[in-house]
C-alpha cells in the first residue's frame, strides 16, 4: 500500500519516517520532493580498457563540488553522459516501510534521469541516497545545489522485515553513506 500525505506525515511526527532537512511544503499527495547536494562523481577517462565489476573502481571517479549560492555555477550534465549524485536530504526508514524514489516528470521531459536502477530502498536504510544521473537529451542540462530532483515515494510492507539492511547479517554497502558513493560490487565477490 502506498502511504497518502496523510500517513507519511504521521509517520514522519512519529519519528518512524526521518527526512533530514525536510521542508514540508515538499510533501506531495502521496510522495515527497527531494533536493539535489553539492557533490558529483565524474567518471574520468582512465588507462583501464574496461570496468570490472570484480575489482574496486573507486579510482576511476574524481569528486566534484559546486557552490551553493544562486550566483554559482551549475553543474553541467552533458548528453550522454552518467554521473553520480546525491540527495540533499537523509532519510531513514523503520522495519515494516519501504521507499521509492522517483524522478520528477518536469526534469524527465528534459531527459534527465536520476537513477537508472537504484530506485529501491530497503527497510532499515538510513542515509543519503546517491543518485545515477544520466542525460538523454541532445543538448547539456543544468543542474544546481538545492533544485527539486526526484521524490520518495513510501510503502507499507505486509509484516516487519525480519533482517533490516544495516544488520550484521545483510553486508549492506551503502549504509550511512553521506555523499555520492561509487559501486560496491567488489565486495560482492570477495565474499565468496
Amino acid at each position: 500500500m502506498v502511504l497518502s500525505d496523510r500517513s507519511i506525515k504521521e509517520e514522519i511526527a512519529k519519528g518512524r519516517i526521518v527526512i533530514a532537512p525536510l521542508d514540508e511544503s515538499c510533501i506531495q499527495p502521496a510522495s515527497v520532493d527531494i533536493h539535489l547536494d553539492r557533490k558529483f562523481l565524474v567518471f574520468r577517462n582512465t588507462r583501464r580498457p574496461f570496468i570490472d565489476v570484480r575489482q574496486d573502481m573507486g579510482d576511476i571517479t574524481d569528486l566534484v563540488e559546486i557552490g551553493t549560492g544562486p550566483e554559482d555555477a551549475p553543474f553541467i550534465l552533458h548528453p550522454g553522459e552518467f554521473v553520480l549524485g546525491s540527495t540533499l536530504e537523509s532519510l531513514t526508514l523503520p522495519e515494516d516501510i519501504v521507499a521509492r524514489l522517483e524522478g520528477k516528470s518536469s526534469l524527465g521531459r528534459l531527459g534527465l534521469l536520476i537513477h537508472s536502477t537504484a530506485g529501491y530502498v530497503d527497510p532499515g536504510w538510513q542515509g543519503h541516497l546517491t543518485l545515477e544521473l544520466s542525460n538523454v537529451a541532445n543538448l547539456p542540462i543544468t543542474l544546481y545545489y538545492g533544485m527539486k530532483i526526484g521524490q520518495f515515494s513510501f510503502h507499507r510492507l505486509s509484516t516487519a522485515a525480519e533482517n533490516l539492511y544495516g544488520s550484521p547479517q545483510m553486508g549492506s554497502k551503502y549504509q550511512g553513506q553521506t555523499q555520492p558513493t561509487p559501486s560496491q560490487s567488489h565486495r560482492d565477490f570477495k565474499a565468496k
